[in-house]
């Protein structure tokens, strides 16, 4: 019941201006923090409701407001790769009352597709779990194995749709750095979200979708598409299923990062709402029996991160990004010119 009874303050905070200075409990610290929002705190979703993103921050909302003894509104924003969302939260009051949340990586690659001049070190991070991408098809599809769909990639140049969730997703990250590892081609299909681009899979309106785990295991459980492989050096058990090999069975040299997802505000926030923040994420998001089963259930890695442990993981993971999207022909700039060296070199 956290999350829905939470409309009411949620038209409120727009209404009044959820974005006005946070008011602070004054001596008396009811919550035992030194930060006391009275207003809802906003943590906006930049993609559409039922993706990864919104799966995880809205049990980080609700640990998060039960911590602070304030309403946690989450509201979903997408559009324009994450970045429609993430720009309401770069143009909000610096208070503490509006974060935004994804997958951390995007904020080294939103400058380089020209989306939004922001970068990592512009934001203080809150990390929950880690995702994995997986390549599935449909439950009809001819391709038994990744074997059968590697050969096909490569025997149809530029004919594979793949489904994701947009450019610079995970899904699209994942589906670029595959087919430069394996000098293929394939037609890229982009969704609003990372449920519709797996229902579009599952319809048969593209080939195979290479969205998180997390996005697609309730369609895995329920065999409307089959899993050839996890992209990972690791095999990916889930539960209700059994384990879905990983793409080194047949690529020995292949490298995929895992992609973290959280919260996050601008840097120039009062520092009793950092303080706060890292004492919740200590005290009671490293012991969340509720993120912890999400992680078991979704097939996630449970990752509960902040500060410059959040921020060395998260520029792994831009670092190769970045030069997917360059090499790719995608990005507006190169990416040594905002200090991102190539996955391997010297930072």
């Amino acid at each position: 019941m956290k999350l829905f009874r939470i409309f009411l303050p949620a038209v409120l905070a727009f209404a009044f201006g959820a974005c006005q200075p946070a008011e602070n409990g004054g001596d008396v610290k009811q919550n035992g923090y030194s930060w006391q929002p009275r207003r809802p705190v906003q943590i906006i979703v930049p993609w559409a409701a039922g993706g990864s993103t919104d799966q995880v921050i809205r049990i980080v909302a609700s640990e998060v407001e039960d911590a602070l003894g304030t309403n946690v509104v989450v509201i979903n924003t997408p559009g324009a790769s994450g970045s429609i969302g993430t720009r309401n939260a770069i143009n909000a009051r610096p208070d503490g009352l509006t974060w935004t949340s994804g997958a951390s990586s995007s904020l080294g690659t939103f400058p380089l597709l020209g989306l939004l001049d922001t970068e990592l070190d512009d934001w203080h991070l809150f990390l929950a779990v880690a995702n994995v991408c997986v390549v599935s098809v449909p439950a009809d599809s001819p391709y038994e194995d990744f074997d059968d769909f590697l050969t096909a990639m490569k025997e149809n140049p530029g004919k594979m749709q793949i489904g994701t969730s947009g450019v610079a997703s995970s899904g699209h990250h994942a589906i670029e750095l595959l087919s430069k590892m394996t000098d293929t081609e394939y037609r890229h299909v982009a969704y609003p979200g990372g449920n519709p681009a797996v229902i579009a899979t599952v319809g048969g309106e593209t080939d195979a979708t290479t969205q998180l785990a997390s996005e697609q295991v309730e369609m895995i459980r329920g065999k409307r598409l089959r899993p050839l492989a996890v992209l990972s050096s690791d095999p990916l058990e889930i539960d209700g299923y059994g384990t879905i090999p990983p793409v080194t069975e047949w690529l020995p040299d292949a490298h995929f990062s895992p992609s973290h997802f959280g919260i996050w505000v601008c840097k120039d926030v009062p520092s009793e709402v950092i303080e706060t923040m890292e004492a919740i994420w200590e005290e009671d998001i490293k012991n969340s029996e509720a993120l912890q089963r999400y992680a078991r259930t979704q097939g996630a890695i449970f990752t509960p991160i902040y500060g410059e442990e959040a921020r060395a993981e998260t520029f792994e993971k831009i670092k190769e990004e970045a030069w997917i999207l360059y090499e790719a022909g995608q990005a507006k700039m190169s990416p040594e010119e905002l200090n991102i060296p190539k996955p391997g070199a010297d930072s």
